[in-house]
């Protein structure tokens, strides 16, 4: 290992010292209960809701995968991706977050599969069922996400065996997981979200400097074809082993390709996923009051708009910056990990490399800790041995966790993994699965339990069917699952609620305490 990756390392290692020490600080007190270890004893402040859900919800694809998207074909996807994002983030802590709050409180759920079941009072318990498999699929396919993040990461930093590095760090994220439960994530992510924004606008005023400045970064990207268009694309010529071309030390580009209006409402569909975020949507139900969110719809908004366009901006200098250095889509992703490395003391860019691993940090230990909540609290405990006391859920909720994790680690061996591609599936996955359903729950008094199953089962499955059999065909069916998935789901609860008997006065009187009570 060269000086400075050792250099790098030490500074890596301080930082997560730190995220094991908040970990061990609150141990005991999530281990007090289920309710504190899974949603911190409902006593989130507004900075911490608001920091902690953003960074837990972008994870390692916004400080590579949104970077990458960018560098290889420009503009026009990560533009309207990140747009899609940032409306969807304030619409969801401006629609969703108040009225969650003071319903989860009236039911009393601590969990999102918790609070579908109380919502339509089950006494056979199908909704929790279905919500916390989707929650174990989905949540799986997300964690490999973050897993292939760190191999990428660390594999590319230190030379070292992807595979090695990519176990690693699942050992880490597990680790600290076990110790302290949401609370100390949500303190950590808190941290993280601080480390995030710190990295990204230093790694973008670093790397825009020694491209030649902004004006040079211009000059430089706008040869290539459809690379700066908002309704074209950069069409990046690849040979028979899908590397790009490099001729006369350029990289080769074909004509631009156009950009529909189809593909800009296909992308900018990624905010609807936010209103079925389970990672997000706890932090509403965590909060300490209700009449504290207005401040942390704010902050989430301003901290999501500055990460965004530094991401996106991040991938378009690093086209200037280092035209060459990353010939596919999957290599490309880490055009973030590149700047900083080459144009910082290793100390420094040790302490930015910490910003992705805080971002894979904080969304996986979210993952793996809602994922084992659907198994032990919901399934275990709400279905299979409902008499489970609290030390018996904890005992199979860290088992659970432990084999989510290797699932994750499984899906994450291939290298050639593209992160921004992972991330896309496990999101429509859950956007479609629960977000209509959180709407109508929330909003329409006349939704039925029939049709909240109906809702959740049509949204998850079409997510399979349009990715593996639909999108295949191109065309109009290339669009992003997600859009087509939501539709259906919203579509299959309003016909199955009408076609069924409204829902029974007890039900109908929760709806109205919700919007009335003060939380």
């Amino acid at each position: 290992m060269s000086m400075s990756s050792a250099q790098m390392l030490i500074s890596m290692l301080l930082y997560m010292s730190v995220v094991i020490g908040i970990g061990i600080y609150f141990a005991k007190r999530a281990n007090q209960s289920s309710e504190n270890y899974y949603l911190g004893g409902r006593s989130l402040g507004p900075w911490v809701a608001a920091f902690s859900a953003e960074a837990s919800d972008m994870s390692g694809w916004l400080l590579m995968g949104l970077p990458g998207l960018a560098y290889w074909s420009g503009l026009a996807d990560a533009f309207w991706t990140a747009i899609g994002l940032a409306v969807g983030t304030y619409l969801n802590w401006l629609l969703v977050a108040r009225r969650l709050r003071c319903y989860s409180h009236v039911n009393g759920s601590i969990t999102l599969p918790d609070f579908f079941s109380s919502r339509f009072h089950e006494k056979k318990k199908v909704i929790l069922s279905i919500s916390s498999l989707f929650i174990l699929i989905f949540f799986c396919v997300y964690a490999a996400s973050c897993f292939v993040t760190c191999g990428k990461l660390f594999s590319t930093i230190f030379g070292a065996d992807y595979r090695l590095m990519m176990l690693c760090g699942v050992l880490f994220v597990v680790l600290y997981t076990f110790l302290g439960g949401f609370l100390a994530e949500s303190v950590s992510d808190f941290m993280q979200a601080l480390v995030m924004i710190f990295a990204l606008v230093v790694s973008l005023v670093a790397g825009t400097v020694a491209a030649g400045g902004l004006d040079q970064v211009m000059e430089n990207i706008r040869t290539i074809p459809g690379f700066l268009e908002f309704f074209q694309t950069a069409a990046p010529a690849l040979d028979e082993a899908g590397n790009q071309i490099v001729a006369d030390g350029a990289p080769v580009f074909g004509a631009a390709v156009d950009y529909p209006l189809l593909n800009v409402f296909s992308m900018l569909a990624w905010g609807l996923g936010y209103f079925g975020m389970p990672q997000v949507l706890l932090r509403f139900m965590a909060i300490r009051r209700s009449d504290e969110l207005t401040k942390s719809r704010r902050v989430a908004t301003v901290w999501v708009l500055i990460s965004l366009l530094a991401a996106v901006t991040i991938g378009l200098v690093g086209r200037a910056y280092a035209p060459t250095a990353f010939l596919n889509a999957s290599d490309s992703e880490n055009i973030f990990s590149y700047i900083a490395s080459t144009l910082m003391h290793p100390l420094f860019a040790g302490l930015v490399m910490a910003g992705i691993l805080a971002a894979t940090i904080s969304s996986s230990d979210s993952y793996l800790l809602i994922a084992a909540s659907a198994f032990s609290k919901n399934l275990f405990q709400g279905v299979f041995h409902r008499k489970a006391n609290d030390s018996q859920v904890m005992v199979v909720s860290r088992i659970t966790l432990i084999v989510i994790a290797l699932l994750g680690a499984v899906i994450a061996l291939d290298e050639n993994s593209v992160i921004f591609t992972i991330v896309s599936f496990a999101w429509a996955g859950f956007g479609a699965t629960f977000g209509p359903l959180m709407l109508f729950s929330l909003f329409w008094k006349r939704t039925t339990r029939a049709g909240a199953i109906a809702g959740m089962l049509s949204g998850g499955i079409m997510v399979f069917v349009w990715n593996y059999l639909v999108k295949p065909l191109g065309g109009v069916f290339g669009i992003y699952e997600l859009l087509p998935a939501f539709i259906v789901s919203s579509l299959f609860i309003v016909v199955v609620s009408l076609l069924t008997a409204e829902p029974p006065k007890e039900v109908q009187e929760d709806f109205e305490k919700a919007g009335t009570v003060e939380c």
